[in-house]
């Protein structure tokens, strides 16, 4: 068994695609729209969906925004320099919401981001000792 995809209900798939691939780096895999539910799906990801997780973003026709609520964490993406990684972000638009340095009450580097629609992004570097 393995983890396919995580969904997100996005409410402009313009932008959510464009802060997914021009700012996160990842690649459009596929895209469908689906005219008589009035939806359509998008998936992005850093590799082939036949070996890598990858995310499935929901645009409902009719809904342009969403409460995310509270049981949602975030999405964790590993990178290899957290601090490159989240100025890169920010030079390219992005919201970093948790400026990068070490965890709290521990010494993993991370820092937040957040997608156009408000849903949280960890930067992890590859070497985490927490």
């Amino acid at each position: 068994m393995r983890i396919l995809h995580t969904m997100l209900r996005v409410g402009d798939l313009d932008r959510s695609l464009h802060f997914y691939t021009e700012v996160l780096g990842m690649k459009l895999l596929r895209q469908r729209d689906y005219p008589e539910g009035r939806f359509t799906l998008a998936f992005v990801g850093y590799g082939n969906e036949g070996e890598k997780t990858v995310l499935e973003l929901t645009h409902n026709w009719d809904t342009s925004n969403y409460d995310l609520g509270d049981g949602f964490g975030h999405i964790a993406i590993e990178v290899d320099d957290v601090y490159a990684a989240a100025e890169k972000i920010r030079a390219h638009g992005g919201k970093v919401v948790r400026e990068p340095g070490p965890m709290k009450h521990g010494n993993t580097v991370l820092a937040f981001v957040e997608d156009p629609d408000g849903y949280k992004i960890e930067l992890l570097s590859p070497h985490r000792s927490d």
